[in-house]
Parts: C-alpha cells; sequence; structure tokens
C-alpha cells in the first residue's frame, strides 16, 4: 500500500512539475513526416488513407467472423481475434494525426498530445509482441499436446494469458512514459518522423538522458528479444514434432495451421528489427521513418489477409454473415 502511495505521489509531482515548467518548455512539436514536396502531398494522403480504411475494414470483418461462428470459438480463433483489435487501436494511434497534417499542412502537435501517442503506441506495439508470442504457445499446446489441448488451453488461462499481456504492456508503457515526462526540451522541437516515436523524443531532449536510454536498451532485451526466444522455441517444439508424424497429409495439415501466424511473426519482427537497424545508422531519418510505415501501417493491414485468404474456417463464416448460408 505504501509503494502505490509513493508511486502516485512520484506521478503527480512529475505532472506538477511539468505544468510548473511551462514557461521554459516549447508546449508544441513539429512533426515532419516523409516529404514536405506540395505534389507529393495528395499521393501521399490517399495512400495512406486507402490502407488504413483497408486495415480497419479487414480486421473488423475478421473479428466479425470469429464472434459471429461458434465454431470458431476456440484459442486459437480466441488471440486472433484480440490480434486484430489490438492493430486496429495500434494503427489509430498514428494514422489519423498524419492524414490531418497532411490534409492541413500543419504539421504541429502539443506536448500533452505527443506524449499521450507515444503512451498508447507502445501500449499496442507491447500487446502485439504477447499476443503473437502467446499464439505460438497455442500452435506449441495444439500440435505437441493434440489429446490434452482442449483441457490445457482452457477459457480461464486464454483469458489469463490475455490479461498478463495487458498488464505487462501498461506497465512498461506508463514506466517509458513517466521516464520521458522527467526530460526537458529546450532548443530542438523538430520530431523527423510521423508520429512521436519514443527514441527520437529521447534525442530531442537536452537533458541527461542516461537513465532513459538504459531503461530502452533493458526493455528491448526483455520484451522484445525474450518473447522471440520464445516463438522460436516454440516452432522448434513443432518442426521436431511434424518430422515424427509418418503421414505427409498430417503433416501438411499440422504445418497450414502454422503457416499464417509464422509469416505474421517473421514480418513483424523483421520489420521492427528493420527500423531498429535503420534508425541506429547515421543520417537514416528518412529511412526509419519509411521503414516504420512497416510495422504501424502495412503489417496490421496484412494480417487478417494472411489469416483468411487460405483459411476455410474464417473464409466459411464470412460466407455465412453476409449470405446466411454456408
Amino acid at each position: 500500500m505504501h509503494d502505490c502511495v509513493m508511486f502516485f505521489s512520484y506521478f503527480g509531482s512529475l505532472v506538477h512539475y511539468m505544468e510548473l515548467e511551462n514557461d521554459t518548455r516549447i508546449p508544441e512539436f513539429l512533426l515532419l513526416g516523409f516529404s514536405e514536396e506540395p505534389k507529393l502531398q495528395p499521393f501521399l494522403f490517399g495512400l495512406f488513407l486507402s490502407m488504413y480504411l483497408v486495415t480497419i475494414l479487414g480486421n473488423l470483418l475478421l473479428i466479425l467472423a470469429v464472434s459471429s461462428d461458434s465454431h470458431l470459438h476456440t484459442p486459437m480463433y480466441f488471440f486472433l481475434a484480440n490480434l486484430s483489435f489490438v492493430d486496429i487501436c495500434f494503427t489509430c494511434t498514428t494514422i489519423p494525426k498524419m492524414l490531418v497534417n497532411i490534409q492541413t499542412q500543419r504539421k504541429v502537435i502539443t506536448y500533452e498530445s505527443c506524449i499521450i501517442q507515444m503512451y498508447f503506441f507502445i501500449l499496442f506495439a507491447g500487446i502485439d509482441n504477447f499476443l503473437l508470442t502467446v499464439m505460438a504457445y497455442d500452435r506449441y499446446m495444439a500440435i505437441c499436446y493434440p489429446l490434452h489441448y482442449m483441457v490445457i488451453m482452457n477459457p480461464q488461462l486464454c483469458s489469463l494469458l490475455l490479461l498478463v499481456s495487458w498488464i505487462m504492456s501498461a506497465l512498461h508503457s506508463l514506466l517509458q512514459t513517466l521516464m520521458v515526462l522527467r526530460l526537458s526540451f529546450c532548443t530542438h522541437f523538430q520530431i523527423p518522423h510521423f508520429f512521436c516515436e519514443l527514441n527520437q523524443m529521447i534525442q530531442l531532449a537536452c537533458s541527461d538522458t542516461f537513465l532513459n536510454n538504459m531503461m530502452l536498451y533493458f526493455a528491448a532485451i526483455l520484451l522484445g528479444v525474450a518473447p522471440l526466444v520464445g516463438v522460436l522455441y516454440s516452432y522448434f517444439k513443432i518442426v521436431s514434432s511434424i518430422r515424427g508424424i509418418s503421414s505427409a497429409h498430417s503433416k501438411y495439415k499440422a504445418f497450414s495451421t502454422c503457416a499464417s501466424h509464422l509469416s505474421v511473426v517473421s514480418l513483424f519482427y523483421c520489420t521492427s528489427l528493420g527500423v531498429y537497424l535503420s534508425s541506429a545508422a547515421p543520417q537514416s531519418t528518412h529511412t526509419s521513418s519509411v521503414a516504420s510505415v512497416m510495422y504501424t501501417v502495412v503489417t496490421p493491414m496484412l494480417n487478417p489477409f494472411i489469416y483468411s485468404l487460405r483459411n476455410k474456417d474464417i473464409k466459411g463464416a464470412l460466407n455465412v454473415f453476409f449470405r446466411g448460408k454456408p
């Protein structure tokens, strides 16, 4: 109880400090985006608006398919529907503001809005990461322990895994946000990105950022590398189990249940890794922004198509939903 009181007291003092320092802070940042060329703005607006609408529509259809068909009320589709919901929220944290900036040619974002955007971006990115790990564990249990699968992956465990993913992501996002609130911004207020990205915010600060960088690296190892290791271990055990199956048809069926998830995992981690590698390179601001589009826009847009194009259950559920017949 004492720790909780101390935590909220610390958070309150940080907010109070921020209010007192408003006179010395510039209350607005500039999101530079991709290009200031006027001729490119209509193209960029149309491109990202279409991608945003496809992302929302595709993920909503997947959620509707899973929720409307009782045959899809299984652990795999439970996590898949939640992944689609998180992908919608993830996209909504960055794209609407970018579209408004492109349309109005005003790239300003207030300090408070920047902090809020950064918090929710870290939150939903973290949940995405944890859900992909949980889905790998689900496939591991389904293939390696098929007889005990429904007993082990019961609704209580599935709900608990989802709740833990939300809590851990929320705590991590809150901690990173509180760490940014302690920073001072003195001279440079241009963010060379289309959203308030954590690493860019830290680089803009004129106060000591040692603790922020240490927290960033620690979180990358604990919340980035550890889940990836869990995914790789799960698939190592899955491949070992599939190799022991004698029937070629059974092998194909077992592997096909993992192919979609493996494609999404590869897309998510490869694009995320590309962002951090490009941001570490000198004079790579534009490259980092373009790479960020891959996992903030392209990956959430492709997820429902990857999971539904070769999935007869999803296509059957959508067919019943729209036409009223299988």
